[in-house]
């Protein structure tokens, strides 16, 4: 972040920011403001109206003009009735622009996320990102709802209170002035610190809703090994520093309402003192001074709403520093605005001097020259950690390389426009990660609009058919969040079926097929023959069968290719291939 987007953090260059990125929360701001203020005006017209009854339509002598306190009172009937639906429109105008900005920051947000790098995504917390897109957007919302409305009401309602007592006697207007300027000045020292406390807040929710989502996620692997202790303290401490966090907030903030209890009351004894000295020779009637305190309750009660309504602005300011640091961040994959699309037809890759490296580590790839033809099934295999799916990922520029150049269909990789390189190159991660809902459903996030006999007869294309059958509901099953109904391998299955309705030009597969049940090993090796046919395709290769079964094999080592060849001839090399072909067959029985 450079130092000029930092200083928009701070004071109401958030809020500026704010209508930038989401302009539905501006949007009416000025008639919201016109309505607020005329209700308001209304309001502040009341007190006049009583000090009207009080001094001319009764009489020192205790006679009353009936009629004239009628006529008045009914005037404030109609002032109360009319503010009232004023400010009711002027809510429902800030819920609506709120509610729709807000919606529209979070969807923001959440874009931003899905344009930055892998790399960027795995090196933040899951649950951190979660609550920008939640829970930090949440408490503007109810904030923007409710407590925004306040505010303009009350620092108008504020201001017309004032105007109309130096009106009135501006004595006693400078004696209320003097006292909310000394209040003010405590309010903005104590602002600095509940600022600081709310934003340790979010932190802190951040925290435990990262520690609530992992432990979620990971429920299989904590009953396997019996870790339900260790993630019990550590959930346990997450949420009572949580708890620290909001009890220390929420202390300031109390003690903030309850000083704004203290300063009415001592202004209201104050304005009363000073009424009675001043007395009547200073112009001061009993009706002047009653309609005088209605004046400084109408002042008082803002302002004591305004502490109470400070303590939802600061921790929706703090929600938005947090959002707001996440869209600042730099998208280090952009989209190419005129971009070059791939050419038609089978497409090639080819590596040049290409290096790569996270952030915080050393290089993971270094000098990779490669070039894989169009129509080529390449295998790719090396031990753990030599870089074979970091190789994979740079393919399909979910990631940028460090140093060098990467072109495909001798077009530069990072000049294809994202929504062609998607279309033409299709990517299955080892996970085989699936989407809550049936098994048809997730199909379809390879080609939308598909029918159900459609996508049945992808399943049959692949002679997967026979699986499909033996599930409960066929392409109804429902496959449970991230897929969690179907085993590891069967969520691999559907993810290949995806990837082959997807119809890609260039299939790059990371070890899709290493969790595959020894039951469906032949007919997955068979769908696997039918999906790269006729087209480019990297696989990163658990099972060394499909490196024998490939046109051209890249070996990896230590993040550089050490061979390349076909099978048989990096056997008869007798290499680093021929050592772990001879380890697999090993483990194999081979």
């Amino acid at each position: 972040m450079t130092a000029p987007e930092a200083a928009e953090y701070t004071g109401s260059g958030v809020l500026r920011r704010a209508f930038r990125i989401a302009p539905a929360l501006r949007k009416g701001l000025g008639g919201t403001l016109v309505l607020a203020a005329f209700g308001t005006a209304l309001q502040v017209a009341v007190p006049i109206l009583i000090q009207q009854i009080l001094d001319r339509a009764i009489a020192s002598d205790g006679r009353a003009d009936v009629d004239l306190a009628l006529r008045y009172g009914g005037v404030g009937l109609v002032f109360m009735v009319a503010s009232l639906l004023a400010q009711r429109a002027a809510l429902i105008r800030l819920a609506v622009s709120s509610a729709t900005g807000l919606a529209d920051l979070r969807l923001t947000t959440f874009s931003h996320l899905h344009r930055l790098s892998v790399v960027h995504l795995q090196s933040e917390r899951k649950g951190a990102l979660v609550a920008r897109v939640t829970s930090d957007v949440d408490t503007m919302q109810e904030f923007m709802e409710w407590g925004g409305l306040g505010m303009i009401i009350g620092t108008s309602q504020v201001i017309l209170a004032v105007a109309v007592m130096v009106i009135y006697q501006w004595q006693l207007a400078l004696l209320v002035v003097i006292a909310v300027v000394i209040y003010a000045v405590m309010l903005v020292w104590f602002q600095r610190i509940l600022q600081k406390a709310y934003d340790r807040l979010r932190e802190r929710v951040a925290d435990s809703m990262s520690a609530i989502s992992e432990a979620i996620s990971g429920i299989e692997v904590v009953r396997a090994y019996g870790m339900e202790p260790q993630l019990s303290e550590r959930v346990h401490g997450t949420v009572n520093e949580q708890f620290r966090a909001e009890f220390k907030a929420h202390r300031f903030s109390v003690f903030l309402f309850s000083s704004a209890e203290l300063f009415a009351g001592v202004v209201t004894a104050l304005v009363i003192a000073a009424g009675v000295i001043i007395g009547i020779d200073g112009g001061v009637t009993v009706g002047t001074l009653i309609a005088f305190l209605f004046l400084v309750n109408l002042f008082v009660e803002p302002v004591q709403m305004l502490v109470e309504v400070l303590s939802q602005a600061l921790s929706a300011a703090a929600g938005l520093r947090k959002v707001l640091g996440v869209i600042d961040l730099p998208v280090d994959l952009p989209d190419p605005v005129d971009g070059t699309p791939l050419p038609p037809g089978r497409i090639d890759v080819r590596f040049e001097g290409v290096r790569f490296r996270y952030p915080t580590g050393p290089d993971v790839l270094s000098d990779i020259d490669a070039h894989v033809p169009g129509g080529q099934r390449v295998a790719i295999v090396g031990e753990t950690g030599s870089g074979k799916t970091t190789f994979a990922k740079l393919v399909a520029r979910l990631i940028d390389p460090t140093e060098g150049r990467i072109a495909i269909g001798g077009v530069r990789l990072d000049t294809v426009p994202f929504r062609d390189l998607r279309r033409r190159v299709a990517f299955v991660p080892q996970e085989g990660f699936l989407f809550e809902g049936s098994v048809a459903d997730n199909i379809r996030y390879g080609r939308p609009g598909m029918t159900n006999e459609e996508v049945r007869a992808a399943f049959d294309q692949l002679e997967l058919g026979d699986w499909l059958d033996q599930t409960p509901g066929g392409l109804d099953t429902e496959v449970g969040e991230r897929g969690s109904s179907l085993s590891s391998g069967e969520r691999q299955l559907v993810a290949l079926v995806r990837a082959w309705v997807a119809d890609p030009d260039l299939l790059i597969l990371d070890e899709a097929t290493s969790a595959v049940d020894p039951a469906l090993e032949v007919g997955l090796r068979r769908a696997m023959e039918r999906l790269t046919e006729g087209r480019t395709s990297i696989t990163v290769a658990h099972r060394l069968s499909t490196a024998e079964a490939a046109d051209h094999v890249l070996v990896f080592d230590d993040g550089r290719i050490v061979e390349e060849g076909r099978h048989p001839e990096l056997i008869v090399l007798g290499g680093v291939y021929a050592a772990l072909h001879a380890d697999w067959q090993g483990t194999t029985g081979g």
